[in-house]
């Protein structure tokens, strides 16, 4: 039988090479189950070539790429919050299935800022809501611990982390509806239950409580900003002055003022012949607000502070050494053992009298300063030279280090005019 088969075979390619009689000869043996691959070619060719062709062009349409959502919220005029609820309404409303809702979470936490929204807990609760309920709860524990639904579940983590960055503390509302969408034993609630142990116990944590939101006036910031660094001493005084009460000054401004009992009494027991220093700009950050700030410092007083060093060697409790009076003489006395006592103010690089935060940060408005201070208890500011010490810009000191300067540091010192 299969010599038969071999022999119809070799007639039928010696006649014809078509491939469709070589098909019907081999069915006529009577045996299905053979089978034979052999290449198209002429007619069929052209047809298969035809229907590669079409492939490839499904094919292309396939991987050409989609068109990019448009933003909802960048074409909105008005950037209010009732504005941007009213979009989240239009999203929730336009379909029953709500697809899409990740990319839309998205693009509205990144536009949070333009509408003035990121620190309001009501517009992350209904970002929140639009997530579909109850069809992302795991239903076994591998569901749970492989994190089932990873891009919705990662979505409302990134949510939740964003409140955390910006001090935002979720509520039981909020939990109540994590616990609808993703269960029990969703990622986004144990992230929930984290923030709500740590975000209460730091929320109160800081000595210096300051208001939520905090005042536009820079006027109210710079006084809440002195006030916390005079917390230092507990007499230090707060005091508020206009500069239109300080004759020739040029800055009708503000100048806000800290000083202290103990700041008044090192200023004015200061060597003459020493120069005092204004320095600055600093910065200060209260929540989301920054201020500049200057001090008036003078250089460290090196003798004092090395004779106070020198003395807390020597341990007045150590009971090894101790001095015993011999045949009636006088107990021995250490030296300086009634001495001064170092200042909070008194530090290692420096000793600082005073601080302030101007309306301009000007030098007329820090020379008004210092006219107020002498006018205000501190006659001896009209005896000792006062130098501004500003800090450089970025700019100027690349110019320095190009040209390979020999000037020390980066700072410029010029004197301040006395007044009569």
């Amino acid at each position: 039988m299969l010599r038969q088969l071999s022999n119809s075979i070799r007639r039928q390619l010696k006649t014809n090479g078509n491939s469709a009689k070589l098909l019907a000869a081999i069915s006529s043996t009577g045996h299905p189950n053979w089978f034979y691959c052999t290449k198209a070619t002429g007619g069929n060719g052209g047809q298969r070539n035809n229907n590669d062709s079409a492939r490839d062009e499904k094919r292309k349409i396939r991987k050409a790429s989609v068109p990019a959502v448009q933003n909802p919220f960048a074409n909105v005029t008005n950037k209010t919050k009732e504005s941007y609820l009213t979009m989240v309404e239009i999203f929730e409303d336009r379909d029953v299935h709500r697809r899409n809702h990740v990319e839309f979470i998205y693009a509205a936490l990144r536009n949070m800022a333009d509408f003035g929204v990121e620190h309001d807990i009501e517009v992350y609760k209904a970002l929140i809501n639009v997530m579909p309920k109850g069809k992302f709860i795991p239903t076994n524990v591998f569901q749970a611990e492989f994190m089932h639904y990873p891009k919705q579940q990662q979505c409302i983590i990134d949510l939740l982390e964003q409140m955390e960055d910006l001090g935002v503390m979720p509520d039981y509302e909020m939990e109540a509806m994590l616990l609808n969408i993703f269960g029990r034993r969703g990622h986004p609630l144990r992230k929930y239950w984290r923030m709500m142990y740590w975000m209460p116990k730091f929320k109160n944590l800081s000595p210096w409580p300051l208001p939520n939101p905090m005042p536009d006036d820079t006027l109210e910031i710079a006084k809440m900003a002195i006030e916390r660094m005079c917390t230092v001493d507990l007499r230090s005084k707060v005091s508020v002055y206009e500069t239109t009460i300080v004759r020739d000054a040029v800055d009708e401004t503000w100048i806000v003022s800290g000083m202290s009992a103990e700041q008044s009494h090192l200023l004015r027991v200061h060597p003459r012949h020493k120069a005092v220093y204004i320095e600055g700009p600093f910065l200060i950050w209260l929540r989301n607000r920054s201020i500049n700030y200057f001090t008036l410092r003078a250089d460290p007083d090196l003798e004092f502070l090395q004779s106070l060093k020198q003395n807390e060697h020597e341990d007045q409790d150590d009971v090894s050494r101790l001095r015993t009076p011999v045949l009636g003489a006088a107990m021995p006395r250490t030296q300086n053992q009634v001495g001064k006592n170092r200042s909070v103010h008194q530090q290692e690089d420096g000793t600082i009298f005073a601080i302030c935060a101007t309306g301009t940060s000007t030098k007329d408005s820090l020379l008004s300063w210092i006219r107020l201070l002498e006018n205000n208890g501190n006659p001896t500011l009209g005896e000792i030279p006062v130098l501004f010490r500003v800090s450089s810009a970025i700019a100027a000191k690349a110019i320095e280090i190009e040209s390979n300067t020999t000037k020390s540091g980066n700072e410029q010192e010029s004197p301040i005019p006395k007044t009569n």
